[in-house]
């Protein structure tokens, strides 16, 4: 299935966040992205230098043209840039129940500007009410009455914590039953932040939109961002945009997916001078004894010493959910060792297919292509 995404958002005309970063997440997450602009504004990575917010009937028109045609498997909203319109895009999605709508409060932009005047946030309590899930930053959950407020209209709180002093950033979902599940990491320390509410909204729209459970959506959303700021292509003078579109076989993991191969090295400096010269860039490189390598599309592949892998290459094939992805294997009557979790960030399951070649069902998020000891510079 090909998850329909409705976006009610502002468009930027810088490309680093509102409905361009939108749909950009939302394609690459292998969903079909669909428009109402709320407001049209002229801005880069300086600032927001104008607005203009498109009349709401002209909003409620396009959400009802793709609505009546094309249907909808989720919605995500963002600026809306009116109290006027918010109340009117709640009206229209008053009449999708069951359709599940993730709301981003957006109040300021990155750069500081006020995207959102007073009467917009008190408008914003009836889009609470039909929303499926919130996310609000830090300042944006003070200025909503806090999460508990919040939670009141029925809605799930994804409490982000970006805003938060500390190396460590921690984000919080506060389901709708209460239940707190948090995420913690590492700080990616980047002026290149543009367009990462409206990003990380546009994600879990989309993961919700294919039927994954909110925290699930939550997590691989969490990813596509981080790796989406790793790349980032350093556009501008200010806070530049994202690097969506390098975001490869990282995240949309719906079945198992072979994007890593380990190979055997006799000779580490000639292998390792081979699959350079090959045009593969190199990553990692340990003690002479194994590197990693990515190519543009996203594979990996290693050297390693002969004698620590047997002699014989290692196909890996990367899946969402480990655990469940042996208990499946195993059901299906195939042999897989328990789940190690490695020392390097990875956790794997050792396996062999019928003609005793070697394989790996692990998962790894950002440490394939993103460990802490990647090479900051491969020359």
């Amino acid at each position: 299935m090909t998850p329909r995404v409705l976006i009610v958002a502002g468009s930027d005309s810088g490309g680093g966040a509102g409905i361009q970063a939108d749909i950009r997440t939302v394609t690459m997450l292998g969903g079909h992205a669909m428009t109402a602009i709320a407001a049209i504004t002229a801005q880069n990575t300086l600032g927001v230098q104008a607005i203009h917010a498109v009349p709401p009937e002209m909003v409620v028109a396009q959400m009802k043209s793709v609505i009546d045609d094309i249907g909808v498997d989720a919605v995500k909203i963002g600026m809306i840039g009116a109290a006027e319109t918010a109340a009117a895009v709640a009206e229209v999605l008053e009449a999708l129940p069951g359709v599940p709508i993730v709301f981003d409060p957006v109040m300021v932009a990155t750069s500081g500007a006020v995207l959102a005047d007073a009467a917009t946030v008190d408008a914003f309590e009836r889009l609470m009410r039909v929303a499926t899930l919130v996310t609000p930053n830090l300042p944006e959950a003070a200025a909503l009455g806090g999460v508990e407020a919040i939670r009141a209209h029925g809605a799930a709180v994804l409490l982000k914590g970006g805003h938060d002093a500390g190396d460590v950033i921690a984000d919080t979902l506060i389901a709708a039953d209460g239940t707190r599940q948090t995420w913690q990491a590492v700080r990616i320390e980047t002026v290149h932040t543009h367009g990462t509410g409206c990003t990380l909204a546009s994600a879990i729209a989309t993961g919700v939109a294919r039927g994954l459970p909110l925290a699930e959506a939550v997590a691989r959303a969490r990813l596509f961002v981080r790796i989406a700021l790793r790349e980032a292509p350093g556009f501008g003078a200010g806070h530049g945009p994202m690097g969506h579109h390098r975001v490869r076989l990282d995240n949309d993991l719906g079945a198992p997916t072979p994007n890593q191969i380990t190979l055997p090295a006799t000779d580490h400096a000639a292998s390792f001078a081979f699959y350079r010269a090959l045009g593969l860039t190199p990553i990692v490189d340990s003690d002479a004894r194994y590197a990693r390598f990515e190519s543009a599309g996203g594979t990996t592949l290693s050297i390693e010493a002969a004698a620590e892998v047997g002699g014989r290459a290692i196909v890996f094939i990367e899946v969402a959910d480990l655990d469940a992805a042996v208990a499946v294997a195993r059901a299906q009557g195939i042999e897989v060792a328990d789940p190690v979790d490695q020392s390097w960030g990875w956790r794997e399951a050792r396996l062999a297919d019928p003609a005793g070649n070697a394989l790996c069902l692990y998962s790894a998020g950002e440490n394939r292509r993103f460990p802490p000891w990647r090479l900051t510079c491969p020359d």
